[in-house]
């Protein structure tokens, strides 16, 4: 992969893109609040299985298929993805997380030249959703749609990492622990979602919905998921 390629997929990763990503816990804050995710050891088990049990299932295949998509220039294909990320977000928090950081990636690409013009009109004038944005930012990357999903998904780690050291509470060096058993983890989640099609992908997580759904009215809370 040239440096180029690799800078910008580190910079896509970043908790420090502004997109909002830190102010989401994706359940896991209603989690901790139940008691499911209160200690290091249930937090980092809760994160494993969201990797595994989620991302790898749903919006890491998306990415997949949809950076394929973006370099084949296959506006029908994008459309179908991105709809079926928005039909699948169970609660009204999850769908609100995948509109609004998808359109605050769209905005942000609109400043770089990471996207031509005609991408970037065309999925706005759709409900962008955050994976298929990204898939957009890292397809022009013309990095190995494998990094490209190693890039999503550790910044995903670091968000939730984050999350966790914020509404458990944790230390930071155990948040570094966390985050070291997510990146091994990490490749393994990858690969499955690379081996997923049309009829595999999936996004049931009942627990999830449930989860997400109390935590719209949760007394007290940090985060917007």
């Amino acid at each position: 992969m040239q440096d180029s390629s690799l800078l910008q997929l580190l910079w896509l990763a970043s908790p420090a893109l502004p997109i909002g990503g830190f102010s989401y816990s994706e359940g896991l804050e209603a989690a901790v609040d139940t008691g499911s995710a209160a200690t290091e050891a249930t937090a980092r088990a809760w994160l494993v299985d969201q990797l595994h049990l989620i991302l790898a299932r749903s919006e890491l295949p998306v990415v997949a298929q949809a950076v394929v998509a973006w370099r084949e220039c296959d506006a029908s294909r994008i459309r179908e993805l991105n709809a079926w990320v928005l039909q699948t977000r169970e609660s009204s928090e999850l769908r609100a997380q995948a509109e609004q950081m998808g359109k605050s990636l769209l905005e942000w690409l609109r400043n770089h030249t990471t996207a031509t013009t005609q991408q970037i009109e065309s999925l706005a004038a759709q409900t962008p959703t955050y994976p298929v944005a990204f898939a957009l930012a890292a397809s022009a990357t013309q990095a190995p749609v494998r990094d490209c999903l190693l890039a999503f998904a550790f910044g995903w780690a670091e968000n939730m990492t984050q999350a966790a050291i914020k509404s458990v509470p944790l230390g930071q060096s155990v948040g570094q622990r966390i985050l070291s058993a997510l990146a091994a983890e990490i490749p393994q989640a990858v690969d499955h979602a690379l081996t997923l099609t049309d009829t595999t992908r999936q996004a049931f997580a009942p627990m999830l919905a449930i989860l997400s759904g109390q935590h719209e009215m949760q007394y007290s809370r940090l985060f917007r998921s």
